[in-house]
Formats: C-alpha cells, structure tokens, sequence
C-alpha cells in the first residue's frame, strides 16, 4: 500500500542535553540507526521503536492517512519523547498540509523515511528530497530504508522477482536507482552521505542537509 508516512526528529527534547557534535553523530547516532532498524518488530512499529530506544530525540510520527492514527498513538502510549501523529502526503505542501501549522524550515535534524520510493510514484522521489531540504536544518539527514539497484552491485534474486511484481501490479512503482535517487537529493540540496546494507537485501541510505551557500 502507497501509505507515504514519514518519521521526524529533534535531537533533543530536553535542554540538559547537549546537540550531538558531528564526530559524535556519525560515531554514535548512524551506529544506533542501524541497530534500531535491524531490531524494529513489526508488531512495534519503527517509529515507536525509535522513541523507545532514543528517549533524546523528539518524535513527530507521520502518515498519509489519519485512518492509522489510534494505532501509532497505541505504540506510543508513556513515551514522553513521541508526539501526535500528523497527516502528510509527500505531494502536497507545505508539510503536512493537514490544517494545521506548517513545519518551520530547518524544524528538525533528521527525517526518517521507510519503504516508500518504491510503492509510490517517481513524483514522489522529488517531493521527498525537496521537502525533507526544506525541513531539515544545515546538517541534517534523510534516512532512507528499502531496496535499491546500484551500478556495479548485483541484484538479488529476490529483488529482481519483487522489482517485476511491483511493476506488474502499479506501472509506476519499482525499485528505484540509487544513483536516479541521489541526483533527485542533489538538486534539492541533500547529499548521499553513507550506504549500510541490512538484511533482506534492504539498505540504509542517509543524505545530508548542505550547508546554504
């Protein structure tokens, strides 16, 4: 299902906690990344999974639709750093155009996105770049979690036989490129800052926010 939902992040929500200095996020925070993804039980959720096991970073859970909302609060329910879910399409702006106030630029330091390149449409790539650039501060990443095809890398059996479904049931979804996707975070702004294989033939790719010039 196209569900398009996002995960954003503030480092801290409490003021005794200092901002993570960059040798410490790339040392700590990427390590931590990768461990909560590896772990996440379905049943869970990514999201709540993330709030539990960072209680520093501030969640502010998205989802398309409003229709799953009482189960992300559910998952949620006595964690302090975990805000109420918003509604957001990655196509439509400001960010979350739900009514509400819109996400300040540079409101958060990370934004976290899960299986959505590829059981969404190619307009879904720019939107995402483009909206995470405008949210996120100077230094701020984009995680994106899913598969890919690279140049140079084989695909899996197994991603080549989910690639032909994919295709198959919607013309206008498929495992995207990653070097198609990277250009997309280059021109809004986003550049391709690491790459962790996980398991399931799944990587971790992260982009960061660029200076402004």
């Amino acid at each position: 299902i196209d569900r398009r939902n996002l995960h954003f992040f503030r480092y801290s929500c409490r003021p005794d906690i200092e901002r993570a200095t960059e040798d410490e996020w790339e040392a700590q925070d990427v390590v931590d990344l990768v461990r909560i993804v590896r772990t996440a039980g379905a049943d869970e959720g990514v999201g709540a999974h993330f709030a539990r096991e960072l209680p520093g970073w501030q969640w502010q859970p998205t989802d398309r639709g409003d229709e799953l909302f009482f189960a992300i609060q559910a998952r949620c329910a006595g964690l302090p750093n975990a805000l109420p879910p918003r509604r957001l399409d990655v196509l439509q702006t400001p960010w979350p155009a739900d009514g509400g106030p819109p996400f300040a630029p540079g409101t958060f330091d990370l934004v976290f996105c899960a299986n959505l390149l590829h059981i969404a449409p190619w307009a879904c790539t720019p939107a995402l770049m483009q909206g995470a650039a405008h949210c996120l501060g100077p230094g701020g990443r984009l995680v994106t979690y899913g598969p890919y095809l690279e140049d140079g890398v084989p695909t899996a059996p197994s991603n080549q036989a989910f690639d032909a479904d994919l295709r198959a049931r919607n013309p206008g979804w498929g495992i995207r490129r990653l070097d198609g996707v990277a250009a997309e975070a280059e021109a809004a702004g986003l550049t391709l800052n690491g790459r962790y294989a996980l398991p399931a033939n799944n990587l971790l790719v992260i982009f960061e926010r660029s200076e402004p010039q």
